[in-house]
């Protein structure tokens, strides 16, 4: 099992970030998005990650060309999707199952995927569910809870559906379906999830509408006539991994990073508005805005934090809370985190995994069923072990800044943002051990 060790910082740094991970919830629509076209999608910057590459081999093995060039992407789409002869190995992506699990599932033909441990223990009941509901044929363990799952695909009944839970994924795999279906469909979710999605869906071509019903904002998805245009599009950096070094910033005395050509969806930086609130010094500057709005963040130190209150927007920063966390442990006062249970279905439980890691470093801290309170403190040394979740293991990393830390299980990093530690070295002293 490797392992990082994580040097105590000596100075303040300043760090001019162009090479934060790609996007990866773009890149893994690129993968998807590109077989719904006809003709060839060129992807510049496309995230060379595992969980990514996965979507991209599952692409190949659906009847996709594609061809790689460093960054640069492109896919030829197939007349067909066809019905592949292989298991599709999803390795430890929840967005690429659930996802795949809607496009395919208004696909004639048989389709399983899978994926590595900790996936194959995540929940897909969210997804197959309703599903199901709409006459798409879809199985597994613990009746289409637990991968492997088994898709028989084909035509689907159009639907009206009101999610219990905002999930960016749920409302994708839905849409996906709804481009097979034989009419319109409605959806709904109570809070705007994070809408890459949509924007790029209606980018490609496709006719997904914002319409009021019975005094309900809906999304209209009307069903594809014809193919998608192809895309053309340069993946932006990562929000939620720049974030991670925003952070660094954030805690640490004379530090500034600026980070370069990162996403701007206001469905992405809530996070980044969090730690305004605390106290950090942030600001935004807009370059483009076509498929998504891109530029840069300017993150610098501001004084020590203070707490803060997080119970909204849940679904725009579920993926920065265990980031948020250690900045929350060093801030003054107490910080609490709630309606976010979601944290507990993720790559680990990670409401538990982060009250645990934090108690690990003299934090002292209350777990809720969804949430936590972190009440500053001073964080000391500590052994944490990331259990094979990528997000634990990069905000342990960036706590030792603080108070030099070792971390177990880091080869997960890899699965998301591949050069971290290549990008943390440039701040401070990393060792690793087999």
């Amino acid at each position: 099992m490797k392992r990082a060790k994580v040097a105590k910082l000596k100075k303040p740094f300043s760090l001019e970030c162009a090479d934060i991970a790609a996007d990866k919830s773009i890149s893994h629509r690129c993968a998807m998005f590109a077989l719904l076209s006809r003709g060839r999608s060129k992807i510049k910057n496309f995230l060379m990650a595992e969980d990514t590459l996965a979507s991209l081999e599952i692409a190949k093995l659906l009847g996709a060309a594609v061809e790689q060039n460093g960054d640069m992407v492109t896919i030829e789409a197939p007349l067909e999707i066809k019905e592949p002869a292989e298991i599709l190995d999803c390795g430890n992506a929840g967005t690429g199952m659930r996802l795949y699990c809607g496009l395919l599932s208004g696909i004639d033909g048989s389709f399983v995927l899978t994926g590595d441990k900790y996936l194959r223990e995540r929940p897909m009941a969210r997804v197959t569910k309703p599903l199901r509901a709409i006459g798409a044929r879809v199985d597994g363990r613990e009746e289409g809870n637990k991968a492997p799952l088994h898709i028989r695909g084909g035509k689907l009944k159009s639907f009206v559906y009101e999610s219990p839970i905002d999930s960016a994924q749920v409302k994708s795999a839905l849409i996906l379906a709804a481009l097979h279906a034989n009419s319109k469909s409605l959806y709904r979710e109570s809070f705007l999830s994070r809408d890459h999605s949509e924007r790029m869906l209606r980018g490609m071509g496709a006719k997904i509408e914002s319409v009021i019903k019975d005094g309900k904002e809906w999304l209209e998805i009307t069903p594809l006539e014809k193919p998608l245009e192809p895309l053309e599009i340069t993946v932006p950096a990562d929000p939620s991994s720049g974030f991670f070094f925003a952070v660094a910033a954030a805690i640490t005395p004379g530090a500034e990073v600026i980070l370069k050509n990162i996403s701007l969806n206001p469905t992405r930086i809530e996070a980044y508005r969090v730690l305004e609130r605390m106290g950090a010094s942030i600001s935004y500057h807009l370059k483009e805005d076509k498929y998504e709005p891109i530029g840069d963040i300017h993150i610098a130190y501001n004084g020590r934090l203070k707490g803060v209150m997080v119970d909204s927007k849940i679904a725009w920063l579920i993926d920065e809370l265990p980031a948020l966390a250690i900045a929350m442990s060093l801030a003054e006062g107490s910080s609490t985190v709630c309606n976010a249970k979601e944290l507990r279905v993720k790559e680990s439980d990670r409401i538990a995994v982060i009250v645990d890691g934090l108690r690990r470093c003299g934090i002292e801290v209350e777990e809720y069923e969804d949430g936590y309170r972190i009440y500053g403190g001073e964080l000391k040394h500590a052994v944490i072990n990331s259990h094979g979740d990528h997000r634990i293991a990069m905000s342990f990393s960036i706590a030792g800044l603080i108070c030099g830390m070792e971390i177990e299980d880091i080869a997960c990093v890899d699965t998301s943002f591949p050069n971290f530690f290549d990008i943390l070295q440039q701040i401070t002293g990393v060792e690793f051990e087999d």
